[in-house]
């Protein structure tokens, strides 16, 4: 078993990363983002979007909008794919609303998506920079596995990739087996998995799946604490005995625009009986890749599903190597929800405090 035990800490002085991000934005993706501009030894590369939680154009314009909330006009956003490989589009406006942010109301940005394809700059970037950068792909795998076809020694280029999705003997999100990500695009899932198997251990893929994220559990009282991190001028309350729909009056923008997303979050988990909650599977994700995480994990081969209907998306992994077949992922099997909150309120916090 791998550990990474490098502790969590808000001081100077972390190893610098630099990410490509490709999302389906997507409430979590959005706090995986805004994350990874708050780090600051995070160089973000590039944000591609692939469609999931809403269409392509649609995660593009979030996109768009959180990096110039953040002031990082800078960072490329580009378009890859429309559609998963084989199967139609499913999206998900009951889970994360028809935009894909909740109640949040960002204002556009000022810049379009880039013209080239998405899977063309990452494919530029890896050539370009070998052996330094990280990817992080939080939305369904098609970008991705459209990227190996076209680059297929990405493998050895990256520096390494964390995954978002899946759920290995644990029960799914989306049908009774399945996790989302996997679930719209399972033969993209099929394939970037099938490209990693055989890869040395340091080279695959870091796997985040339910059984891990669902374990950071976001509460009311962490967004109160995000909001006196970020020195909001009083407290945000956010009540499952206030009106559904209401909207943040919070002093700091990027805190009442993370509300507003986060309160239609907690009411789609309460609505599945789950609780006025919020699991930010993509916030966690995104600790790993800009490694500020502790968490533990075993390497498996993976199968993912393809055929049968019911068991579409539904990811297996084959720990003790009855397959005889080689790992293909190193599937995260142990992490820190407290550690992982006092990250989030204090570097979104401080992200708060500068942006106002």
């Amino acid at each position: 078993m791998h550990e990474n035990s490098r502790p969590v800490s808000h001081q100077p002085g972390r190893p610098p990363r630099a990410v490509l991000l490709d999302c389906d934005t997507g409430i979590d993706d959005a706090l995986a983002l805004l994350y990874l501009c708050s780090q600051p030894q995070v160089e973000l590369v590039a944000v591609t979007s692939t469609p999931g939680n809403v269409d392509a154009d649609q995660v593009a314009a979030n996109n768009l909008a959180l990096l110039e909330l953040c002031g990082r006009p800078e960072v490329p956003v580009a378009i890859g794919a429309r559609k998963p490989l084989e199967v139609p589009l499913v999206t998900t406006p009951e889970t994360h609303g028809p935009q894909g942010i909740g109640y949040a109301e960002l204002p556009a940005a000022r810049r379009a998506p880039e013209a080239r394809d998405a899977v063309d700059l990452w494919v530029e970037a890896a050539r370009a920079r070998p052996g330094e950068l990280t990817a992080l792909i939080t939305a369904p795998l098609t970008n991705f596995a459209l990227a190996l076809r076209a680059e297929p020694r990405l493998p050895e280029l990256l520096a390494g990739v964390v995954i978002m999705g899946g759920a290995y003997y644990y029960q799914g999100n989306t049908t009774p087996t399945a996790e989302w990500n996997t679930h719209v695009d399972p033969h993209a899932a099929a394939e970037v998995f099938a490209a990693f198997a055989g890869q040395p251990e340091d080279r695959l893929p870091t796997v985040c799946a339910l059984e891990t994220t669902e374990r950071i559990e976001m509460h009311p009282g962490h967004l109160a604490a995000l909001a006196e991190a970020a020195g909001c001028s009083g407290p945000e309350l956010v009540l499952p005995d206030q009106p559904e729909g209401q909207r943040s009056t919070a002093s700091n923008r990027l805190v009442r625009h993370v509300s507003d997303m986060l309160r239609f979050y907690f009411e789609f988990h309460r609505h599945y009986d789950q609780g006025y909650v919020a699991h930010i599977h993509d916030y966690f994700a995104a600790t790993v890749a800009a490694g500020t995480a502790r968490y533990a994990a075993r390497t498996a081969a993976v199968h993912v599903e393809t055929r049968a209907p019911r068991l579409m998306g539904t990811t297996v992994a084959d720990y003790r190597g009855l397959w005889e077949e080689p790992p293909s992922a190193r599937i995260v099997s142990a992490n820190h929800p407290d550690e992982a909150f006092a990250e989030l309120v204090a570097s979104l916090g401080a992200l708060a405090r500068l942006v106002g």
